[in-house]
């Protein structure tokens, strides 16, 4: 793959695109305020063990202390001797107060609490994590080819050393020598500079931070062909240059600062094609296009033809349509970043030949994707499933929230029904309580409809009632809220 990395940074956000030919391909977001402390490594002091807890409180320079537990402490280090992995010895034995030990956050302060602490160090590459006190190479138990597992280990197992051994991640199912060794290297990089600054007694501040989006990027693009990287914050790109030239050397010669006026992310119509992508309907150039639904269980996509006839009869353009759109359904995938089970719903053929074909167009359409795909032929009735390893939040994840009015359904009740449920919920009070009148809040739209179109029902339920009926119009309700208050 080749390509072009934009970075947007702002104080609170940083934005990465991915262009490939020219069209954006992938985008990703972090929000500072949403990053934790999970993953950072820190020297810390022990300030206080609890032996009736079998646990200790460690400073770690955060404000509020951090907790250890015995069980999270690698014993075999202090200790030096073999334990019963179902006997924790005692807390006394393994740290005393004023005691520097090297520790990871395995879970983010909450309320009153503080982090929690291990000693089992691990450090995560895109297909690699490093196990400093191991010296094998482990395969993740998803990885469920046992040809595809004697691979890697074989590949993996060479880049083990006395003091360090890796774990082979899912995500590096079908990956290359090349990718692997990049990764090693990598991760052995970063462990010697943990190692330097352990020995500096570095204790105001970690000694390893989980990289930040833009670094990870870098990190994860290790390998791979990228003609350019532009960053619009002189700052990060002069942290960049130093982080790759320490770590990434071969990704340095491609960083550039962007100082222009125009924003960065409108180079390519990045801005746009973000704003495209929580649409529920995609166009295609022939006229077609796709309607992508996300639900909590799975992603629907349907195809139709729209205006595209095509030149010569309706098969032919079902073909055309259904070939186009398996480019537009592969992009949307990666860009959106849907994962999971995808039905889609190509436009019937009953050509097997052009049901091969299109098997193929997205299946190769796919294979420029980073992430783990399957795809199945069609269905007894035209449907092919398919699926794509979750690896993150997809964007609309990201980006949005249920709405409020109509609470994630997509739709919103009519104005028409808003009305007959309010002149039911007048009826219903009605012979509840003993009510001289009643006033009705709702919504301009619905305030309207009562006022006019609806005014016969409106007059009708007074005389069938008796009581007067007075409508009044709240700005802030939405189209679905009324309130039926008895005067």
């Amino acid at each position: 793959m080749s390509g072009e990395l934009l970075i947007n940074v702002t104080p609170s956000e940083t934005r990465v695109a991915l262009i490939e030919n020219g069209s954006l391909q992938e985008v990703h977001i972090e929000r500072e305020a949403r990053r934790g402390l999970v993953g950072n490594i820190y020297l810390g002091k022990i300030i206080r063990v609890l032996p009736g807890m079998q646990a200790a409180f460690v400073d770690i320079n955060l404000g509020k202390a951090a907790f250890l537990h015995a069980s999270d402490i690698n014993s075999k280090l202090i200790l030096n001797e073999e334990h019963n992995s179902d006997q924790v010895p005692d807390i006394r034995n393994l740290v005393h107060e004023g005691q520097y030990i090297v520790v990871q956050v395995v879970k983010d302060p909450l309320g009153t609490k503080g982090a929690r602490l291990t000693t089992d160090i691990t450090i995560a590459a895109r297909y690699l994590v490093l196990m400093p006190d191991a010296s094998h190479a482990g395969i993740s138990q998803r990885i469920d080819d046992p040809a595809e597992r004697n691979r890697l280990k074989s590949i993996v197992t060479p880049y083990c050393g006395k003091n360090h051994g890796f774990i082979v991640r899912t995500a590096a199912e079908g990956a290359g020598k090349d990718e692997l060794e990049h990764d090693a290297e990598f991760l052995r990089r970063v462990w010697a500079k943990v190692i330097e600054r352990k020995e500096r007694k570095q204790t105001k501040d970690p000694i390893y931070q989980d990289l930040s989006l833009a670094f990870r990027m870098l990190r994860d693009f290790v390998g791979v062909s990228l003609e350019r990287i532009r960053v619009d914050s002189k700052l990060t790109y002069e942290q960049l240059v130093e982080f790759t030239t320490e770590f990434v050397p071969n990704l340095t010669a491609v960083l550039e600062y962007y100082p222009g006026e125009r924003p960065i992310f409108d180079l390519f119509d990045v801005e746009n094609e973000i704003q495209r992508s929580l649409h529920r309907k995609i166009e295609l150039k022939s006229g077609g296009s796709l309607i992508i639904d996300q639900t909590e269980a799975m992603t629907t996509i349907d195809i139709n033809t729209g205006a595209f006839v095509g030149h010569r009869n309706l098969e032919e353009t079902i073909f055309n349509t259904n070939i186009e759109a398996t480019q537009a359904i592969a992009r949307q995938l990666r860009l959106r970043n849907l994962g999971g089970i995808i039905i889609v719903d190509f436009i019937d053929m009953h050509d097997k030949e052009h049901q091969r074909r299109v098997l193929h167009s997205l299946d190769v359409a796919m294979s420029k994707d980073n992430v783990k795909y399957s795809i199945s032929g069609f269905s007894s009735l035209g449907l092919v499933e398919m699926t794509r390893k979750r690896t993150r939040e997809s964007l609309e994840h990201i980006l949005c929230a249920e709405c409020d009015v109509c609470h994630g359904r997509g739709y919103m009740k009519t104005v028409e029904t808003v009305c007959f449920e309010i002149l039911r919920e007048i009826v219903r009070v009605n012979r509840a309580y003993d009510a001289d009148k009643f006033i009705v809040y709702t919504s301009a739209s619905v305030s309207e409809s009562l006022e006019n179109d609806e005014y016969h029902n409106l007059a009708e339920l007074e005389v069938f009632i008796g009581k007067q009926i007075k409508v009044q119009t709240e700005n802030m309700y939405n189209q679905e809220q009324f309130d039926v208050v008895m005067m």
